[in-house]
C-alpha cells in the first residue's frame, strides 16, 4: 500500500515537479500536502503503513514519532507525534526542531533556511541537515527555531521513528499531523 507520501510523490511527478530541487518545485509540494485531508495523515495510520522505520535517528535527518512527555501533567500543552528534524544527544536522550510548533508560513521560512545547510542536493538517503544548536542559534536566518528546539527523553518515546527522505521533507512539513495536547494548534502558534 502506498503511503500519503508516496501519493503525493507521484502527483508531483507527473505534474513534472521534482521536490526539494527548486523553490517552485517546493512550493507546489506544500500546496498539495496543505490540501491533504487530516484523517489520511493520522500517525496510527502512518506508522501502519510507511515503511522506513528505525529505531535510532541521526542527526540531520527528520522523523516522525509517537512522544508521551514525562512532565506532560505541567506542561502548558506538547506534541504527541513530533515532527522533528534532530539536532543531537541530549542527556537521556536527544534535541529535535519540532516544526509543528510554528503556524505553516513560519514552519515553510525556516525550512527554507534549513535548506542552505544540506551536506548534498542529491535529496536522497545520504541527504541531511548539517545542524546544530551552535549553528541554529548564531544565524539568524534561523532565529524561528527557537519555539521549536525541544529536548526529548529516550524512555518516553513511545514508537519507532518514521524516517522522513529528503524528497519528502516538503510534503511531511504541511501534512496536518500534529497531535498537540491540552491546547489546540491555533492556541499554540499564536502562544510561540
Amino acid at each position: 500500500m502506498a503511503s500519503v507520501f508516496d501519493k503525493i510523490l507521484v502527483k508531483g511527478v507527473r505534474a513534472g515537479q521534482i521536490p526539494a530541487r527548486t523553490q517552485e518545485a517546493r512550493n507546489w509540494f506544500r500546496n498539495v500536502a496543505k490540501e491533504t485531508r487530516p484523517t489520511a495523515a493520522s500517525p496510527s495510520k502512518m506508522l501502519r503503513e510507511y515503511s522506513n522505520k528505525v529505531s535510532t535517528p541521526q542527526v540531520g535527518g527528520m522523523y516522525h514519532f509517537q512522544y508521551d512527555p514525562k512532565l506532560k501533567k505541567t506542561l502548558p500543552f506538547y506534541d504527541a507525534f513530533p515532527l522533528i528534524f534532530m539536532v543531537g544527544p541530549a542527556p537521556g536522550g536527544f534535541y529535535g526542531i519540532n516544526l509543528h510548533y510554528l503556524a505553516p508560513n513560519n514552519r515553510a521560512r525556516l525550512m527554507d533556511a534549513l535548506y542552505s545547510t544540506v551536506n548534498n542536493t542529491k535529496y536522497d538517503e545520504s541527504t541531511k541537515l548539517q545542524i546544530s544548536y551552535d549553528i541554529l542559534k548564531k544565524a539568524s536566518r534561523f532565529r524561528l527555531f527557537k519555539p521549536t528546539f525541544k529536548h526529548y527523553l529516550a524512555q518516553h518515546v513511545k514508537s519507532r521513528f518514521i524516517e522522513i527522505q529528503p524528497s519528502d521533507w516538503d510534503v511531511a512539513l504541511f501534512l496536518p499531523t500534529e497531535r498537540f495536547k491540552k491546547e489546540d494548534k491555533g492556541t499554540v502558534w499564536s502562544i510561540v
